[in-house]
């Protein structure tokens, strides 16, 4: 990305017709408009967390929060685990990403300023987007009412992908609130 002093548009973190997310906005068909969505939400998080080092991604919002931008992309990762991985393939044999017994909130709690952490989370990340995706690739709009079990309990497709679709809305805004506080940038 340019320099504010660069762009037509000095306000947004990109000029309009070069922001990533337009590339998804004409979706055909109820998949991939639930697709689009995401895939935009996800360009979102990494826009906010462009340019900062590990301290700024580690840095926490307001005492005692652990929420930090680091700690949700950590938490994204887990989530794109849990939801495409575990419950929609039925993985259950996979082990739980930055969870455990003893601290189901290690997403967070791990999120320290450390490069090391800062990389394997993004790996985490991407390694969990390139999976869902890889994964939603081979299902058609029919798919969506598709019935998965978990724990015992009937999961719809189509509820799982809104519910991602939240997930990531909610924790963009978020994510806009902490990169103002970082260094003042707002939101586009």
């Amino acid at each position: 990305m340019t320099d504010s002093q660069n762009r037509t548009a000095p306000d947004m973190w990109v000029d309009p017709e070069d922001d990533p997310r337009t590339q998804w906005a004409d979706p055909v068909g109820e998949l991939e408009t639930h697709w689009s969505y995401l895939r935009s939400y996800r360009a979102t998080i990494e826009m906010k967390c462009v340019d900062l080092d590990a301290e700024q991604l580690a840095r926490r919002s307001v005492p005692p929060s652990t929420l930090s931008l680091l700690g949700l992309v950590r938490h994204l990762a887990k989530v794109e685990h849990t939801w495409f991985r575990r419950v929609l393939q039925s993985r259950t044999d996979l082990p739980r990403l930055y969870s455990t017994a003893e601290d189901p909130d290690a997403d967070f709690d791990g999120a320290v300023a450390d490069p090391a952490v800062v990389e394997e989370a993004w790996t985490a990340w991407r390694r969990e987007v390139e999976a869902a995706d890889a994964w939603l690739a081979t299902q058609t709009d029919a798919d969506m009412a598709t019935v998965v079990l978990h724990h015992g309990r009937p999961m719809i497709v189509r509820d799982v992908l809104e519910h991602m679709v939240e997930e990531y809305a909610r924790h963009a805004g978020h994510a806009d609130l902490l990169r103002e506080c970082i260094d003042g940038r707002t939101g586009q």
